[in-house]
């Protein structure tokens, strides 16, 4: 069965659940998919639907979190509404339009799961194949999903930064088009990830005193903060936010330079660095676009925080009791970091949003 004939699900991370595509988005589908058609009518119906399907995600206000932790005006930034529950949407569907405009035909990626997902539906919505590579020792439990939208799956020895090599060099070598992140595409990346800093923008019509997010490699971070620095410079916001990260303990070089006062981020010991079901998509002995994410921090008299899995673990299930959303574990990371810092050096009064993903239960 080809991509033409495949009808999409997209996934709601807020529950689980499988929901239809819109009519009018399979309609699209059938356009930008469709290689016998011109390229710009392709282009035309994938930009419909990467506009109707990906951003433009929820931020409520935690009330009830905001009992339990004694910190008021707690917004929260569910990407849980995106096409696979997370914001790895965002930068999926920005590069499989981008490869759909230079002429690619398939796109690799190394991945623990959410980010392989995304962009095995992106691509196929572009009419691309997708390769995802995936550590061996990985605990993704997404594949299934990954293999159901026909991307190919390749396993590989090492860790996850020995899989974005694997996938970087193969793209090199066949022409593939590299969506990993630290590449020649990491200003669409991260101008896709700003769009986050725009649509808090929409919603609270200024800058709040911070914005706290979960770290791994560092992108989203970055985006975030290059959104934010758009708008402040266009004269939209008063302010800057501070920005703040939370990662697994001891598992993240962006965390341990702001935590040691680094200059830039160092490489931990790989032999350290042990995921688990909770931490993988977050922990990583190599940053690759750590420095940007330590600057984002820095410019905005910023902090980090380390991030136990029992405290993720916990996280999760009061944002689940109190506020009715289902969130990775690992995503609360943000959450943990805000709330390390208010513990210690109370925060004034102002408004606060964490960035969260949602799961697949």
């Amino acid at each position: 069965m080809t991509h033409d004939d495949k009808p999409f699900n997209l996934i709601d991370g807020a529950n689980g659940e499988a929901i239809a595509v819109a009519r009018e988005v399979e309609d699209q589908r059938r356009i930008s998919s469709d290689p016998d058609l011109p390229l710009e009518k392709r282009l035309e119906a994938y930009e419909d639907i990467f506009d109707s399907e990906v951003g433009d995600t929820t931020l409520v206000r935690a009330r009830n979190i905001e009992r339990e932790v004694g910190l008021r005006q707690i917004y929260l930034k569910f990407e849980g509404g995106n096409p696979t529950g997370t914001q790895k949407d965002r930068i999926a569907f920005a590069q499989a339009m981008d490869a759909l405009r230079r002429g690619y035909d398939t796109i690799t990626v190394a991945t623990c799961g959410n980010y392989g997902v995304a962009i095995a539906l992106a691509a196929g919505f572009a009419g691309l194949r997708s390769r995802i590579y995936i550590p061996e020792n990985y605990h993704a439990n997404r594949v299934k999903e990954m293999t159901d939208l026909e991307a190919t799956i390749i396993r590989t020895k090492g860790d996850y930064e020995q899989s974005v090599q694997v996938s970087s060099e193969e793209a090199h070598k066949h022409d593939f088009y590299d969506a990993n992140p630290g590449g020649d595409n990491m200003l669409t990346q991260m101008k896709a990830y700003g769009q986050i800093a725009h649509e808090i923008y929409d919603e609270l019509r200024d800058a709040p005193l911070a914005v706290a997010a979960p770290v791994s490699n560092g992108t989203t971070l970055a985006g975030i903060y290059r959104g934010f620095l758009s708008l402040y410079r266009r004269g939209k916001i008063s302010r800057m936010p501070r920005i703040a990260a939370g990662s697994s303990f001891r598992k993240n070089p962006i965390v341990q330079a702001y935590l040691y006062n680094t200059s830039s981020c160092e490489d931990l010991n790989p032999l350290k660095i042990h995921g688990t079901s909770i931490n993988e998509p977050l922990i990583n002995w190599h940053s690759i676009d750590g420095d940007h994410a330590l600057d984002a921090i820095r410019q905005t008299d910023g902090w980090a925080s380390d991030a136990s899995d029992k405290a993720m673990r916990t996280y999760a299930r009061l944002i689940r009791e109190k506020e009715g959303l289902q969130v990775l574990p690992a995503s609360t990371a943000g959450l943990i970091a805000l709330l390390n810092k208010h513990a210690k050096e109370p925060l004034p009064g102002d408004r606060f949003v964490v960035v969260l993903t949602g799961r697949k239960s």
